[in-house]
């Protein structure tokens, strides 16, 4: 489940694009004017509700939390229900801590040119256009009348996800929401409210301090 939740939180990495308007667009304008506008967006936060549904062990699950993310390579997930946890990425780290658990796993954040995975998106690494194949997709049961749908596969096989479908307002093309499976046959569904772009946010809003008592779980095993 952690593995999800990770790969789930990595595919907001498009929060802020907006395309082109009118329904007439193709897959391909959506996609470059999506890169096109994240660009530009240096900073963004929203509240999120993170809804997971099947895979192996059939688990449903809704959490709800708040997003901070300021480029280059930071972010920040506040998960506060229905527990407390917390995915963190200062640039060079990334961070993931469930207090419940007593254990901090930490990992390295990929150099540029291996920038292949959605999560690098939000560290304003990687390219929609170069990384994924975009074709529309039809709209789940459930999102608001006139929503359009940008379904993203990567070009190169990934070993925890096989393609994330981003929801749009028919308006504005912003992002309402995104859906992604996972290779446990899972799969999460985020919807982003009071979002805000290009705010004012520091280095210490990223920083984690690993609690003492904890377990320390890194690339080179448990320490």
């Amino acid at each position: 489940m952690r593995t999800t939740v990770l790969l789930a939180l990595s595919v907001v990495s498009t929060l802020f694009l907006v395309a082109p308007r009118g329904a007439e667009s193709t897959a391909a304008e959506l996609a470059a004017a999506l890169q096109k506008k994240y660009d530009a967006v240096h900073s963004f936060t929203t509240d999120f509700t993170h809804s997971y549904r099947g895979g192996a062990l059939r688990k449903e699950l809704t959490e709800k939390g708040r997003l901070l993310v300021m480029k280059p390579g930071k972010m920040r997930w506040t998960y506060t229900s229905p527990e407390d946890k917390v995915f963190i990425s200062d640039g060079l780290k990334v961070y993931s801590y469930i207090p419940a658990d007593r254990q901090v796993i930490v990992g390295s954040v990929p150099p540029d040119d291996t920038a292949t995975t959605p999560a690098l998106f939000l560290a304003g690494k990687g390219n929609v256009t170069r990384d994924f194949s975009a074709t529309l997709a039809d709209v789940p049961a459930g999102w608001p009348a006139g929503t359009r749908a940008l379904k993203l596969v990567p070009r190169q096989p990934q070993p925890d996800y096989d393609w994330l479908v981003l929801l749009l307002d028919p308006a504005t093309l912003s992002l309402r929401g995104l859906l992604t499976s996972d290779a446990q046959g899972g799969t999460s569904s985020f919807v982003f409210s009071n979002l805000k772009e290009n705010v004012t946010l520091s280095d210490k809003d990223f920083a984690f301090t690993i609690p003492r008592g904890v377990d320390v779980v890194t690339d080179g095993g448990k320490r």
